[in-house]
């Protein structure tokens, strides 16, 4: 009598694929859209944290949307917070989302601290109390390191922060060193140097740089007015960057990594490349004007990133000309489109 695999073979088709499940804070800005387009190519379900009260950033997954599961909620709310994960019980939370800015820090530092210090305590919380599986990325910052008297700087380099800002990034930075060791909890924190892309917004000096650009070809501006041109930043792709931040958490131990080109470039730089590509010579459409150089001292950190080579294979993949051609490609659709800010 011959042996029928109808029934195992249904059975089989039946089983569902798994598919992990990543939440994702700050979703809807310019790193928080990255990574979701590529963990959604990894099939994974994503889910991200956006406000009620605010509408910002949300061109970045309009295109994706359809493939998000987006739930209100606040990084001062840890209630709203409770309520997403208990939902959607996650295997990767990715702290992305906080105040951004340094001069606005000195304006309101107890809001700085409370959203980017205590908001990650909030999170760290409910992975303690409620969702010890779920693996944490928090999102730290070159800032901590202040005015290093050391170049580059790696993970071993002093934290010292001169501005509310950079203190609220390096308490977060502590905490989730301390409470990954004290809970024994899988959670790291990516000190990420500057890293821009197409979704930067229009405030950064890169973006403002592209678009400036963009729009004095086409004849709809005159001029640039730009600070110093000799300031120095180690600036990267954002896309190179999120793959780092998966990379740190699909890694079969927790730790801390730099992620940064090391090479420094200026915003002079930027401007020549960006200019050049459209055929046309900075020096002559950009001046300088003093209120745009700041007060207070500028550092220019320098990331050594060869821990994070050696032990995660992590390289970056777009080189500094090729990323400021590409934004400049890329605002030279959003003029044509009518879509430039």
């Amino acid at each position: 009598m011959a042996t029928s695999y109808w029934p195992l073979a249904i059975s089989l088709l039946n089983i569902k694929k798994y598919m992990p499940t990543a939440f994702i804070t700050g979703i809807t800005g310019q790193d928080g859209s990255f990574l979701s387009e590529f963990l959604l190519a990894k099939d994974y379900q994503v889910v991200g944290l956006v406000s009620g009260n605010f509408n910002i950033g949300y061109q970045n997954i309009d295109h994706i949307k359809d493939k998000l599961i987006l739930e209100e909620g606040d990084l001062l709310d840890q209630k709203s917070l409770e309520k997403i994960l208990d939902t959607h019980p996650p295997d990767e939370i990715y702290n992305l989302a906080g105040m951004t800015f340094i001069p606005p820090s000195w304006e309101k530092p107890t809001l700085t601290l409370d959203v980017n210090t205590l908001g990650v305590t909030r999170l760290l919380e409910l992975v303690v109390q409620k969702h010890q599986q779920a693996r944490f990325y928090q999102a730290s910052s070159s800032k901590i390191f202040g005015d290093p008297e050391v170049a580059p700087q790696n993970e071993t380099t002093p934290i010292a922060p001169q501005d509310p800002y950079s203190v609220s990034k390096a308490a977060a930075h502590r905490l989730v060193g301390v409470i990954r060791k004290h809970f024994d909890i899988f959670a790291v924190s990516g000190i990420m140097f500057n890293h821009e892309s197409e979704r930067r917004g229009p405030e950064f000096v890169t973006r403002k740089i592209t678009i400036s650009a963009v729009k004095i070809k086409a004849g709809r501006q005159a001029k640039l007015e730009l600070g110093d041109l000799d300031a120095v930043q180690d600036w990267g792709y954002a896309p190179d960057y999120v793959q780092a931040m998966w990379l740190m958490l699909t890694n079969d131990t927790p730790d801390d990594y730099v992620i940064a080109t090391g090479v420094h470039h200026s915003v002079a730089d930027i401007c020549q490349i960006a200019f050049s590509h459209l055929g046309l010579d900075y020096q002559d459409y950009v001046t300088i004007d003093p209120s745009f150089i700041r007060k207070e001292k500028i550092t220019s950190p320098k990331g050594d990133a060869s821990k994070a080579k050696k032990i995660l294979g992590w390289q970056p993949q777009v080189s500094f000309e090729q990323m400021i051609i590409k934004m400049v490609e890329h605002d030279q659709q959003l003029l044509t489109a009518g879509q430039l800010p």
